[in-house]
């Protein structure tokens, strides 16, 4: 079973390999891939894989854009950290999935259907863009539940500048305070206005109005200097730096 891994976080590729080996399921990994850009570069010069495993949120975009830019024509099993509006679509569509963090049951589910039936599970790209659009079309928060002292408070999006991972937690900052945030990067940045919020790199992602100033970075990056920086670097990753000119332009 050849099969390929297109995923942005080496934690979450590494665990998926784990959880695949603890399933028993037999498998020769071709590769792993990060953004949208070295997809459909693999895919014009590969022959595609028995099975594909494909986060939505990759380090240049959504991987949906993929489909947008060449025809694939293999199973896929997607994971995402995308909320329950777009994990409903998901079923409706009839389109495998796995919600992170990946659980070993719910991926023997997955494999078991792949197995029982792999020719009804290719992707109709009509499909995939019904359904980012009623992604984009889903209502954005207007407020988080973070952590303060023993308790919790309600913070408005509005007043969050930046939100950064560390050591496998979410911080989120405005102008007086850092608060703790139960949720993972991926798992907030999808329900955000992305209008107003970017996220320049696997564990930041920036308010449009936190940004003082951008300067050029070596190896074709940008950097960002940003309102209470709480000692952090804000370097917007190379495959997303084009991208990211654009949104400050809109």
């Amino acid at each position: 079973m050849l099969v390929l891994i297109i995923e942005d976080e080496p934690r979450a590729a590494n665990q998926l390999q784990s959880i695949l080996k603890a399933c028993n399921f037999e498998y020769q990994l071709l590769d792993i891939i990060d953004t949208v850009e070295d997809t459909v570069s693999w895919f014009q010069k590969n022959t595609a894989p028995d099975l594909i495993f494909m986060d939505i949120q990759l380090a240049d975009g959504l991987s949906f854009e993929v489909f947008q830019k060449i025809e694939i024509e293999a199973p896929i099993i997607f994971t995402t950290a995308f909320d329950q509006y777009a994990i409903q679509a998901f079923k409706v569509n009839s389109v495998d999935y796995l919600l992170k963090p990946i659980k070993q049951e719910e991926l023997a589910l997955a494999l078991h259907k792949f197995n029982k039936s792999n020719s009804n599970n290719i992707v109709n790209p009509d499909v995939l863009k019904q359904l980012l659009n009623s992604m984009n079309t889903t209502p954005k928060r207007e407020g988080i539940l973070v952590k303060e002292g023993s308790g919790f408070i309600q913070l408005k999006i509005s007043d969050l500048l930046y939100v950064y991972s560390e050591e496998s937690m979410t911080f989120g900052i405005t102008k007086e305070k850092r608060y703790i945030i139960d949720e993972t990067i991926d798992q907030l940045y999808t329900s955000l206005d992305t209008a107003q919020f970017y996220k320049i790199n696997r564990g930041q992602i920036i308010a449009k109005t936190a940004i003082l100033k951008i300067e050029p970075y070596f190896n074709h990056r940008v950097k960002l200097s940003i309102l209470n920086p709480r000692d952090q670097e804000f370097i917007v990753s190379r495959p997303k730096t084009s991208e990211f000119k654009v949104w400050m332009n809109t």
